[in-house]
């Protein structure tokens, strides 16, 4: 007891010190609970959580619900304050449950009194009547109206009451309440919402029973026209709320749903209003349960819904700004909307009374710590107050104290930011606004060079700073003054000395002689010199580094691997890249001959090293292009591709390579600036986990939830189960190395009693330790080779698709091929992956290749060619789906599918962004066809049909079934048309044809090579 009472004094005196801190208060409510459920000391917690921050759903639930016991409700002061308590309580978050017990209070407080059996205290007056009981429902219920899925749980408790009271009314009443509660139909048919069926249905029911027989038809008639409209504004929303019932209410969902609604040509405010509402108390909730990433969807959703407000120029904008300062008082952003808000209501009505001036909300936001300790709330909070007082002083409202107080607040920001951190802010933008200050409207130019100086000595490597600088001496005409500064700086390590040169060489063109061109360019060419030879010397000490990393990486995985049993860790979990499109044809090297050869560009990578050749870039700015991003990697090596990715208020990208040789040069790219804002650099693979060993019941929504916490996650991959069904592991990749190592302490932690939970470091360049005994499943079978090629020709074309443990081949007594060989793959899915070189031309011969195990071969057949029937069989409890996003993962797209229906297999062609899917049976099949909700993934709504509908899937024969023997390349001859498919088109290598296979099988054929 004693120990819990220190804690909470503790907690008291914290939040004495910072108010605002929500981690504060609910550690507060936790120690507070630990003495007793519900005591004085909880009250006490939650009242003072409240009254500093908008509380959550669940502590206004619990702090109702004391209230309602500790009040004297036959008072009107009891009552009052209760009243009070819930007004407070909806207007911080949406919540029904709250607007339920609101709505059923007032029901049983009406039916206490009305019912005769207790008297209702004089002093209550109104209170309970039926009309101030009517009017206060109406209330209750409007606030949730917009809810289009859960509205119906307050609409239907009213039209009940009003239903009851109708049936108890008098006949003077009755007629007035039937055209209230028709109207009150009425209404409601008109809003969008999930169950206008049950609403039309209690419509007829009322006109039945209510309605002169003969008007029945009329009025349904009416009410249908008015019900439809409404059904179809549902009908556009319903795939959104669909997602977000399926994502378990997710906060991507719900941005794509706002998303959605904002790009509508007419914006419904009533529904965009809602949905902004429900995604913030979505976010709230996750925030006071512990997401630590929360309160930045918070702030997002806040600012979206208070420029929203603006847009639509809501009555409501100012009071919804205040409502979302009592929710993220630790945003500058929401700050700065405030004071331009109020600032625009009291241009629009001078006469208004505000409650609070703009300096009072100035001084109320400083003294928040999360305001005053990051320099991202700071800055756009001056520029918010320094822009009111620079307006006020150009439309004549201004005071003689007003410029000086505009300045103040400059130079106190500027200092502000200087102290709060070491990198300052990179962009300037207070001292680009004071200079303007000093400049344009003071007319004083030494000050602006004053501040210019200031901001060099603090910023010494911006070259943002330095050209700011000399800028403002070349307009102050100090032209000497702007040489020697360049003079000084050129040599310097700036942060992007191109941009240096190029102005100093400008301006020596616009101001300067013969001789000062020529000097400049002369140095400039000199210290171009010295940081090419710096660069060289950073990236050669960049990839030693990454060298020493790799190993030391290496070695903390072998000891995690000895000291716990890890399952079976997968190759690669992407698919071969070309996979569903025909292959191009390939050259393989040729060898040297006395000849002049031929060489070609091969069409195609034949194995990429995703992991070892991409890193991972962060703090970008929105709006940044793939095109500048490859631009700025360019000189490092050549670039595969570039993927820029929206999370939240974050842009990041990664940049993938050709070769895993351009990685050390493109870390050194780190803190470059592009956009005049410093950009992280990083290695991919440092931020992915690679996750195993949990429950087959987890999913993607699961997994991000429980590595969130750690923070923003970039993607999340899943393998790919058509091979093997019971694989379980995923790729989590964050967007910092410090996420991924935090993370790290989830290992063996058990989601499932004994099942701990393999977390490691994705280390690409650690191996899975192997055995011989799955060689056949790694081995193919080359055939139709030139008599002419050696294992040296064939170790060469194969070691582009991965490791090659082994090349056999068959020669004759003078050493030349007898046409057939087979290659030994490290892995499994080497072997599959060279499946591509099928047909390729190697020493102007066609080749085939095939999996040597006869084993391996029927596997994967499954139900191949055997017979027409299997196909059919297959075929019939299949089905093609279309519309899939781009990159769609097959794992990813199995886990939703599996929600629905048994899912025996998933294969995805990306490039036409289709899949197709066996089932159980083709009784699934049915029910898949003929559900009547659209299956949403990852905001795409798909569209289902039977496999063999379209051209296409019926020239590539049925779902996982190979080419038909007929249609298998012969060794040596080129075929065309359709009687060719590419081995990366499909996943199941071809077998050989009755009329070209001999009477010897591949293991005859092998014990031949000993």
């Amino acid at each position: 007891m004693a120990d819990s009472l220190d804690a909470l004094a503790d907690a008291l005196n914290a939040i004495a010190e910072n108010p605002s801190d929500i981690k504060l208060h609910l550690q507060h409510v936790r120690h507070a609970e630990a003495l007793g459920v519900m005591g004085a000391e909880v009250i006490s917690a939650l009242e003072m959580l409240s009254e500093f921050l908008a509380m959550g759903e669940d502590y206004w639930l619990k702090l109702l619900s004391a209230k309602e016991k500790s009040v004297d409700l036959d008072t009107s002061n009891g009552l009052g304050e209760l009243f009070s308590l819930y007004q407070r309580a909806e207007a911080d978050y949406l919540s029904i449950p709250i607007l339920q017990k609101h709505l059923q209070f007032i029901l049983e407080r009406h039916a206490h009194y009305s019912s005769g059996e207790n008297e209702k205290p004089a002093e209550l007056n109104e209170l309970f009547s039926a009309e101030w009981t009517r009017a206060a429902i109406a209330e209750v219920v409007s606030q949730g109206a917009g809810h289009l899925t859960q509205s119906h749980l307050l609409w239907d408790a009213q039209r009940d009451w009003e239903l009851e009271a109708l049936e108890t009314a008098s006949e003077p009443e009755k007629s007035t309440l039937i055209e209230h509660v028709q109207l009150l139909h009425l209404n409601r048919l008109r809003q969008p919402h999930s169950n206008s069926d049950e609403t039309f249905q209690s419509y007829s029911s009322f006109t039945t029973n209510y309605k002169p027989p003969q008007d029945y038809e009329p009025l349904l008639v009416a009410a249908s026209k008015i019900r439809s409209q409404a059904a179809k504004s549902f009908g556009r929303r319903e795939q959104y709320e669909n997602a977000i019932t399926q994502s378990n209410s997710s906060l991507e969902a719900f941005a794509s749903y706002i998303a959605a609604e904002r790009r509508y040509r007419t914006t419904d405010l009533f529904i965009l209003k809602t949905v902004y509402e429900r995604a913030i108390a979505e976010a709230a909730k996750r925030q006071f349960s512990g997401d630590a990433s929360a309160e930045a969807a918070l702030r997002i959703f806040w600012a979206g819904y208070c420029d929203s407000m603006r847009i639509c120029e809501s009555d409501l904008e100012l009071e919804t700004v205040r409502r979302a300062i009592r929710s993220v008082p630790g945003s500058g952003d929401i700050w700065s909307k405030y004071i331009r808000c109020l600032e625009r209501t009291m241009n629009s009505d001078p006469t208004s009374d505000a409650e609070e001036s703009v300096a009072d909300i100035y001084m109320r936001a400083f003294n928040i710590k999360a305001i005053q300790q990051d320099v991202e709330q700071i800055v756009p909070l001056v520029l918010a107050r320094a822009g009111y007082e620079k307006r006020q002083m150009e439309t004549g409202n201004g005071d003689d104290d007003t410029l000086p107080t505009l300045i103040g607040l400059l130079e106190s920001g500027i200092e502000m930011v200087h102290l709060v951190s070491k990198t300052g802010d990179p962009k300037l933008r207070l001292e680009k606004y004071l200079s303007d200050i000093y400049l344009r409207i003071a007319g004083l130019p030494s000050s602006t060079l004053e501040v210019w100086e200031g901001a060099a000595k603090f910023y010494k490597n911006s070259y943002l700073v330095w050209i700011s600088y000399t800028d403002a001496l070349i307009k102050c005409e100090h032209y000497d003054q702007a040489r020697s500064v360049f003079q000084d700086i050129h040599m310097k390590q700036i942060d992007w000395p191109e941009a240096i040169w190029e102005a100093w060489i400008t301006f020596e063109h616009l101001h300067g002689s013969v001789d000062d061109i020529l000097a400049c360019l002369d140095k400039v060419e000199k210290a171009q010199s010295v940081v090419n030879i710096r660069r060289a010397k950073e990236a050669e000490k960049a990839s030693y580094q990454l060298v020493q990393t790799v190993i030391m990486e290496q070695e903390g995985q072998d000891k995690v691997a000895e000291s716990s049993v890890v399952p079976e860790v997968p190759m690669a979990v992407d698919a071969p890249h070309g996979r569903g499109t025909k292959r191009s044809a390939e050259d393989s090297p040729q060898p040297e001959t006395h000849k002049k050869t031929k060489i070609e560009r091969k069409p195609m990578e034949l194995k990429r090293d995703r992991e070892n050749s991409t890193v991972f870039v962060a703090n970008l700015q929105s709006g940044i292009s793939e095109d500048e991003l490859a631009e700025l990697f360019k000189d490092c090596g050549r670039v595969r591709e570039v993927k820029i990715t929206h999370l939240g208020g974050a842009v990041v990208a990664t940049v993938e390579f050709f070769e895993r040789d351009s990685i050390p040069a493109a870390l050194t790219k780190d803190k470059k600036r592009l956009h005049d804002q410093e950009v992280a650099v990083h290695l991919a693979w440092k931020s992915t986990l690679y996750v195993t060993n949990f429950p087959e019941s987890t999913d993607d929504t699961f997994m991000r939830d429980l590595f969130g916490k750690y923070g923003t996650i970039f993607d999340v991959r899943w393998p790919s189960k058509k091979f093997k069904n019971s694989r379980r592991f995923c790729y989590i990749q964050f967007t910092s190395p410090a996420s991924a190592e935090s993370a790290l302490q989830l290992h063996g932690h058990e989601l499932e009693p004994n099942l701990p939970m393999s977390v490691l470091i994705s280390n690409p360049e650690r191996k899975k330790e192997r055995t011989d005994q799955d060689a056949n499943e790694r081995e193919i079978y080359v055939a139709g080779l030139s008599r002419f090629t050696t294992k040296i020709d064939l170790e060469k074309l194969f070691k582009t698709y991965g490791g090659v443990k082994e090349v056999r081949m068959a020669t004759d007594p003078d050493g030349k091929s007898k046409g057939f060989a087979f290659v030994e793959f490290e892995n499994e899915n080497d072997a599959r992956t060279a499946l591509e070189a099928n047909n390729h031309e190697l020493k102007k011969r066609r080749i085939a290749v095939t999996l040597a195990d006869s084993r391996a071969r029927a596997r994967n057949r499954n139900i191949a060619d055997s017979s027409n029937i299997q196909k059919a069989e297959v075929k019939g409890r299949s089905i093609r789906i279309r519309g899939l996003p781009v990159a769609a993962q097959e794992g990813l797209l199995q886990q939703v599918l599996e929600k629905i229906a048994p899912i025996k297999r998933v294969e995805v062609f990306v490039d036409k962004q289709e899949a197709l899917v066996e089932l159980e049976n083709a009784a699934e099949v049915g029910k898949l066809l003929l559900r009547p909700e659209p299956i949403i993934f990852q905001d795409c709504t798909l569209k289902l049909s039977e496999e063999g509908v379209s051209q296409s899937a019926s020239k590539a024969g049925s779902l996982f079934v190979p080419r038909a023997a007929g249609s298998r390349p012969r060794a040596g001859l080129v075929t065309h048309g359709n009687q060719l498919q590419s081995a990366s088109s499909s996943t199941i290598p071809p077998t050989p044809t009755s009329e070209g296979a001999s009477s010897k099988g591949q293991d005859d054929f092998r014990k031949m090579l000993g």
